[in-house]
C-alpha cells in the first residue's frame, strides 16, 4: 500500500520562510511525477509546483520566483521551500505523486498526501 506523508507546515509571518516536505512509502516500483497543490477556503484547489523524475520542473505564475520545488529520489521524496511569503499563500498544501506500485498488474495511479495547513500572517 503507497503512502504519502506530509510535513513542515505552521505559522509563519509575511515575508518568511518554510519548507515542505512529502514522502512516500509503501510496495513502489517508480515514481513519476510530484508535486504540490493548494486548497484556500472557499477557492478551488490549484496548483502550486510539479517536478519530474528528470527534474523538470512547473510553477503557478503566482510563486514563480518565490517557491523552489526538488526531490530527493534516492528518498521518494519531494520539498517545497516557500520563500517571501504572502498573505494569500494561506491555504491546505497537498503533495501528490504519480506511481506504479510494486506487483503484478499494478497501473499508475495519483496518490495524494493528507494535507500540511500552511498559515501566514501579518
Amino acid at each position: 500500500q503507497v503512502q504519502l506523508v506530509e510535513s513542515g507546515g505552521g505559522l509563519v509571518q509575511a515575508g518568511g520562510s518554510l519548507r515542505l516536505s512529502c514522502a512516500a512509502s509503501g510496495s513502489i516500483f517508480t515514481i513519476f511525477d510530484m508535486g504540490w497543490y493548494r486548497q484556500a477556503p472557499g477557492k478551488q484547489r490549484e496548483l502550486v509546483a510539479s517536478i519530474t523524475s528528470g527534474g523538470s520542473t512547473n510553477y503557478a505564475d503566482s510563486v514563480k520566483g518565490r517557491f523552489t520545488i526538488s526531490r530527493d529520489n534516492a528518498k521518494n521524496t519531494v520539498y517545497l521551500h516557500m520563500a517571501s511569503l504572502k498573505l494569500e499563500d494561506t491555504a491546505v498544501y497537498y503533495c501528490h505523486a504519480d506511481i506504479i506500485p510494486g506487483g503484478p498488474g499494478r497501473l499508475l495511479a495519483r496518490y495524494w498526501g493528507q494535507g500540511t495547513q500552511v498559515t501566514v500572517s501579518s
